[in-house]
């Protein structure tokens, strides 16, 4: 991989639409474990430039708007929690605007490099409400003037607590400097509330799962050991939740492709000892796994309950440095959805808030005002992890805590022929062109081509990317007949950002985008994994024509997945349709699978 050449598969461009699907999928697959996606160092550069800006930026903000804190004594900065605080607003700030996850070609984001606020400051755009049916005032599919206005209301709320000055407090008794007004803290927690009322994707594109529950806590405490608590607690149910997420299967699947993409690991024999046995056998090796459950999950599980009970400095210390060396490990890999800004702020958020402020010195939880405050605290970071990994379908797997877990719900789109896609730029009011038009711009129709499907062969080297070629293979024609899409990358040009989950583009989506698109049956075809229940080891699925809406649900044993190739050389995995729509019938006849056709149990 060159600074600023890609790394291109050894196909010729010309021919290699010519190529059975499921040929290019083990084609893509294996360049990918050498070589990652492929792009361009310097396209990696960008998210360097992002960062720095960020950190300096976010220092210089705080010490030029913030009396009491000087550039010429940075140590008397420590200990004060209106530095967490204002860098909180500062993260959120490029969190709501689209510059932080989801931005860049890391997330398919070519040209431009953000979708965020040019999608929430233009009505007309996608807007996707959680419960229209039951929440008043909620009901649309599309954008309008309240949505923009609420949209601003939000981001002057951010920039009022981000350059005004401190307020003195009777929760920080001693301090000049203060804390950020509580009334703005809390209409700031109102906004965001109406908003995801209004559109789930604003409100999850802000991190609320990470910053909400502080924020409020912020708000309404009135001593400043029960908010320092508030924001422990919060950091250590992220990385615990995270760490629990990684049970099972599909964690050990995302450290390969992952490593792989990592720009300064150039080692093949390294990338290539990830895998079983490269080329013929890509599944996670046994140096996959330690990566995975040793180095990530116990990592994840210990270190944030010793940062929250240690009162050795000694031991905290070489905690906080641990977690730190977790998220810099992280930010180095350029993940896809690229959430650097997060781990940097983490990284941070260790050292400030248990180094700042130790458990031994009065910020343990037996120094609460009450032990009856920590309960609603608890409460808040704990209930939708438990409930996002009992029932997933229920909420966003980032409220679950799984950034990272593998277990995602995920979904593929299918258009047939290559007119049906550019209806997508035709009739829908967004910002971003399809994904294969910014490439094509760039590089030309086949270079792009063979990018895009190289998504899909990632999604491939995960589980349920098997699961959903499967069901690819059950319900198309040909799989050649169509242009197939990771549905990841074709929901951020819809709705302007995306962060993995599939949530944000299932048949609510799919039903605004029919309405605007009109695709005839057959043309606009979705399959549509949840993520796996805790107490399940099975995944449920759907498929969705776009012009018929659901036509068949059922479920796969994870264990059945994970033991095949990304490329299935033994064709589809075996799965139970537990209903279908009356007179519909797969159209997948060339990929015939005894085992498949002795578990399908049809409820029609």
């Amino acid at each position: 991989m060159g600074f600023k050449t890609a790394d291109m598969p050894p196909v010729d461009p010309a021919t290699y639409d010519d190529m059975p699907f499921m040929e290019r999928m083990r084609v893509l697959a294996t360049h990918w474990a050498e070589y990652g996606f492929g792009g361009p160092k310097k396209m990696h550069m960008l998210y360097v430039y992002k960062l720095i800006f960020y950190v300096l930026g976010g220092v210089a903000v705080v010490g030029l708007t913030t009396p009491g804190l000087s550039f010429g004594d940075l140590a008397g900065w420590w200990g004060e929690p209106i530095v967490y605080q204002k860098l909180m607003v500062w993260t959120i700030l490029f969190e709501i605007t689209g510059y932080a996850s989801s931005s860049g070609p890391l997330a398919f984001k070519f040209k431009p490099f953000t979708g965020g606020w040019r999608y929430w400051t233009r009505r007309g755009t996608l807007r996707l409400p959680p419960w229209s049916k039951v929440v008043p005032f909620t009901k649309g599919d599309h954008r309008t003037a309240f949505d923009t206005g609420l949209y601003f209301a939000l981001l002057a709320t951010l920039a009022f607590l981000l350059l005004g000055p401190g307020a003195p407090t009777d929760a920080l008794p001693g301090s000049d400097v203060g804390l950020l007004p509580q009334w703005a803290l809390l209409t700031y927690v109102g906004l965001i509330i109406v908003m995801g009322l209004r559109d789930r994707v604003v409100f999850l594109a802000a991190r609320s799962e990470q910053y909400l529950a502080v924020m409020f806590f912020f708000g309404i405490f009135s001593n400043h050991v029960d908010m320092i608590l508030a924001a422990k607690i919060a950091l250590v149910t992220v990385w615990f939740g995270a760490g629990v997420s990684k049970f099972g299967h599909h964690f050990t699947n995302v450290i390969p492709p992952m490593m792989s993409n990592t720009p300064w690991i150039t080692s093949k024999r390294f990338k290539r000892s990830l895998y079983r046995n490269f080329p013929t056998d890509l599944r996670p090796s046994k140096v996959s796994w330690f990566l995975a459950h040793i180095c990530g999950t116990v990592v994840e599980l210990v270190v944030p309950l010793v940062l929250l009970f240690s009162t050795n400095m000694t031991v905290t210390w070489l905690a906080i440095v641990g977690m730190i060396m977790f998220h810099i490990f992280i930010t180095s890999t350029f993940p896809l959805a690229v959430p650097l800004e997060w781990n940097v702020f983490y990284m941070f958020a260790a050292a400030w808030i248990f180094g700042g402020f130790p458990a031994g010195a009065g910020y343990s939880l037996g120094d609460a005002s009450s032990p009856w405050i920590l309960l609603p605290i608890f409460a808040a970071f704990l209930a939708f992890p438990i409930l996002g990994n009992l029932r997933p379908d229920l909420v966003s797997f980032l409220p679950s805590m799984r950034q990272y877990a593998g277990n995602w719900a995920s979904a593929l789109w299918a258009f047939r022929g290559d007119q049906a896609e550019n209806k997508l730029n035709e009739h829908l009011t967004k910002f971003n062109v399809n994904q294969v038009d910014q490439l094509s711009a760039a590089y030309g129709k086949e270079v792009a081509e063979i990018f895009m499907q190289k998504a899909v062969a990632w999604r491939t080297m995960h589980s349920q990317g098997r699961g959903l070629m499967s069901l690819m293979m059950r319900h198309l024609d040909r799989l050649e007949n169509y242009r197939i899409r990771e549905g990841e990358f074709t929901c951020t040009t819809l709705v302007g950002w995306q962060f993995g989950d599939a949530h944000l583009h299932n048949e609510q989506t799919i039903t605004a985008v029919q309405k605007r698109c009109n695709f005839a049956p057959g043309e606009c075809v979705v399959v549509w994994i949840e993520s796996q229940p805790i107490n399940r080891k099975t995944l449920d699925y759907k498929v969705i024509d776009a012009a018929l809406g659901v036509v068949e649900r059922g479920y796969y044993d994870v264990d059945d997945a994970v033991r095949e190739q990304p490329w299935l050389p033994n064709g589809p995995i075996a799965h139970t349709v537990t209903w279908r729509m009356p007179g519909y019938e797969p159209a997948g006849t060339a990929y015939p699978h005894p085992a498949i056709e002795a578990r399908v149990k049809v409820n029609a």
